[in-house]
């Protein structure tokens, strides 16, 4: 599981991939330099790295993910309510909630969502 982390820089270039996947590495070099200000090498050198790691995929100069970003979304959120809410949902949705107030359809899909998990 922990090879889902991604620091932020990371999950904002996998984030690029994410969303213009399958992409030529050239083009992903000029949406980093535009996106994030990154140099060619910078972007070759996360790339190269997130390969490594198999989260993502260069072959043949396309970049591919191989792990979906639900899966990191998944991963993260379940890290910040073990580490911040000592793995307590009620106290992260407390806190998350606190002084905010959601709509009628927002609460009716967190129902749902619940008794989904129930059964």
């Amino acid at each position: 599981m922990e090879k889902y982390k991604l620091f932020d820089a990371e999950y904002k270039f996998a984030s690029i991939v994410w969303d213009y996947e399958p992409i030529n590495s050239t083009e992903l070099v000029k949406l980093c330099a535009d996106k994030l200000g990154w140099k060619k090498s910078t972007t070759y050198t996360v790339l190269k790295k997130l390969s490594e790691r198999s989260i993502l995929q260069n072959k043949e100069a396309v970049v591919t993910a191989l792990v979906k970003r639900e899966d990191v979304q998944k991963y993260d959120s379940n890290a910040v309510v073990e580490k911040s809410f000592d793995g307590s949902l009620p106290k992260f949705l407390t806190a998350f909630l606190d002084k905010r107030k959601i709509t009628e359809k927002e609460a009716e899909e967190l129902k749902q969502i619940i008794e989904e998990a129930v059964k």
